[in-house]
């Protein structure tokens, strides 16, 4: 058998009742919600539960949410016995992964993304910012959309999803520019996000800023596991200054594409995503496709996806 891979979702894969199944059937998850409660001082169990959406969508909710909700997922995961060689996160979820390679207490973590959330959503005013997903064309035809559409402002490359599927963010008149041009090259689709900021863009620089005077209070300690940065999709090394890389990571693009190629070139051949929705799953059926290699790619975020991981794994 080959490498084992843990892929952490990242913010956009919150619902209503996410871990709930999970959490009442294994008392180690239920346990991380229940720290979560008492680290935050606030009940994110009941909104990761029951609610209300319009509270959970709420970034400096919804990537606590998210974070705490994979991190109970990952006690039922290990609780089979199945542990990862490697591990990376997208955006959010890179922290999760960092929590899984012991590199951040999931205490002080919790916090961290609940301020990153605020701090994300106060650097550019509303309605200022956007994000578009440019579906079915290559990266290299994108990158020179963004190219051409600069001159109507600020627009680049946020996340290199997988191939065929990239985002952009930016300014909303530039980031419009850009999509017209990308139907004109043949983009199956050019769709504006329900985003309320213009994340993985130069215009969150300020929000990785106060960031870092918050990631200057917490411990950092050696990963333990081998995990990839989003903004280098290398695996972050002792020497790497991990909290350099958490600010940038705010503000510049995700190297996802280039994560799970790298994952793959180093021989996994098992990707788990652990926590709620599929897409990192999706990418990375994508990507191994375009790569012709042959891997297993499963989801776990309930009792359902956690039996197939189950009967597969164990």
């Amino acid at each position: 058998m080959g490498k084992i891979a843990f892929l952490f979702s990242g913010q956009g894969s919150q619902y209503v009742g996410m871990g709930q199944e999970i959490a009442n059937e294994y008392e180690s998850a239920n346990q991380i919600f229940e720290r979560a409660n008492e680290s935050l001082n606030f009940d994110i169990k009941k909104l990761c539960f029951e609610g209300p959406e319009e509270e959970l969508v709420k970034t400096e909710n919804t990537q606590p949410a998210i974070l705490t909700t994979s991190i109970a997922i990952l006690q039922a995961v290990k609780e089979m016995g199945i542990n990862a060689d490697v591990t990376a996160g997208l955006s959010l979820g890179e922290y999760s992964a960092l929590v899984y390679s012991d590199v951040l207490k999931f205490e002080e973590a919790v916090n961290l993304v609940k301020k990153r959330g605020k701090y994300m959503q106060e650097a550019v005013p509303l309605g200022k910012g956007t994000m578009a997903a440019i579906i079915g064309l290559d990266r290299e035809v994108v990158d020179g959309i963004i190219d051409s559409a600069k001159e109507t402002g600020v627009v680049e490359g946020a996340n290199y999803n997988c191939p065929g599927q990239i985002v952009i963010s930016g300014e909303v008149p530039a980031v419009e520019k850009a999509c017209e041009l990308a139907k004109e090259k043949g983009a199956k689709r050019a769709i504006k996000l329900p985003v309320s900021a213009p994340f993985h863009s130069s215009m969150l620089k300020p929000a990785g800023d106060k960031l870092m005077e918050e990631l200057k209070k917490v411990s950092i300690n050696k990963p333990t596991k081998k995990v990839i940065s989003n903004v280098t999709a290398n695996y972050i090394s002792g020497d790497d200054d991990i909290r350099s890389l958490l600010m940038q990571q705010v503000s510049k693009s995700v190297l996802w594409e280039d994560s799970i190629r790298l994952m793959i070139e180093d021989g996994v051949d098992t990707f788990i995503e652990i926590g709620p929705g599929k897409a990192l799953t999706g990418f990375t059926k994508k990507i191994s496709r375009k790569l012709k290699k042959k891997v297993t790619a499963l989801n776990v975020e309930n009792l359902k996806t956690l039996g197939k991981l189950k009967q597969k794994l164990t």
